[in-house]
């Protein structure tokens, strides 16, 4: 495959950080462009970014000036993919200016998530929800789209009531999270805020567990969300209870996971397994579990039956939030896209 240039909006953030990483030497897509806010355009990127990754920032991109964030700044660069990694409100006003200048916007921000002529976009999940990018360049006249992908909690969750879902029907689902800092960007959350406590409230992400979900499964099934700031870097840690439609067993439960992804076709960044599930009573932890599958794997343990609930389950599952709950879907997203050649020009 010829390789497709790309863009990076908001390059210096945590997100913007990890898109760094996974791109710069990516097989299908070509890094040209940084973007971030005006006061660091034209600073070399090593300069003005506080690198936070315990990798080395890639040399390649050291030296790469960044540009104003606005489509103007990607001319004569050849530029067709942009990554974006900023706020909801900064998305809000700049991805439409992108896509109405023919650029292909792969989003992590919230702003457009829930509309419907939007792809809410897990590859391995929905990705005939990409036919809604028809509707949307018909209806909103953009030779370019957006694409996004769900809150980082939402991506670890679906993943693994997918299989779930379509073995054996979902009635509710009850979820508590243990969310890393680094989902807080930087500066995120004040350190005397978070050392030796949890914070019991992550404002808007209850909302976003218990509605992007149902526009990615096609589901109508109930959840209900409480969510909490953790002193942990990296990796969520989420604990599920789910009332099935049906009696199921525990051991039929662990090989519907286990199995979940093995006859997906392989993407540059698919993992080998897509959920790995564990009967270590001690696992899953952030700190043994986050980068299974160069994090893009989720890990699955503690599966029991949960008396409560009709037809009940429970669990802990865990992923990378900023890889495969951001920057790590956004590119895999764009990899079925582009290996798929699903270029539409509606007008």
């Amino acid at each position: 495959m010829k390789k497709i240039n790309v863009g990076i909006l908001g390059a210096t953030g945590m997100v913007g950080q990890r898109f760094m990483e996974m791109l710069a030497h990516h097989p299908y897509f070509n890094l040209k462009v940084l973007m971030a806010s005006k006061d660091l355009v034209g600073k070399p990127y090593s300069q003005v970014c506080n690198w936070f990754i315990s990798r080395e920032m890639p040399k390649e991109v050291c030296s790469m000036l960044i540009k104003e964030a606005k489509p103007e700044a990607m001319s004569n660069n050849g530029v067709e993919i942009v990554f974006s990694a900023v706020p909801a409100d900064i998305a809000k006003e700049l991805e439409p200016k992108f896509a109405l200048a023919g650029y292909k916007v792969f989003s992590n921000a919230s702003a457009f998530r829930m509309e419907e002529d939007v792809p809410l976009l897990i590859a391995e999940i929905n990705p005939d929800h990409l036919e809604l990018l028809k509707a949307q360049q018909q209806s909103r006249r953009w030779p370019g789209f957006i694409v996004t992908n769900p809150n980082c909690t939402t991506i670890i969750m679906t993943l693994v009531l997918k299989p779930l879902l379509d073995n054996f029907g979902i009635k509710e689902v009850l979820v508590s999270t243990m969310q890393a800092v680094s989902g807080a960007g930087y500066p995120g959350v004040a350190s005397l805020d978070i050392i030796d406590n949890v914070l019991p409230y992550i404002r808007e992400e209850e909302e976003k567990m218990e509605s992007e979900p149902l526009k990615i499964l096609d589901a109508d099934f109930k959840i209900s969300a409480s969510c909490h700031r953790v002193a942990t870097t990296d990796g969520h840690l989420e604990d599920l209870h789910i009332s099935l439609a049906k009696p199921v067993s525990i051991e039929q439960i662990k090989k519907v996971l286990a199995d979940f992804g093995k006859d997906f076709k392989k993407l540059s960044s698919s993992p080998e397994k897509l959920l790995i599930v564990t009967d270590d009573p001690m696992r899953p932890q952030p700190k043994l579990d986050r980068l299974a599958g160069n994090g893009m794997s989720v890990t699955v343990g503690r599966i029991r039956e949960d008396s409560v609930l009709e037809n009940g389950v429970k669990m802990n599952i865990l992923g990378h939030n900023t890889i495969r709950g951001a920057a790590g879907q956004s590119i895999l997203n764009a990899e079925f896209w582009a290996e798929n050649n699903l270029n539409y020009k509606s007008i």
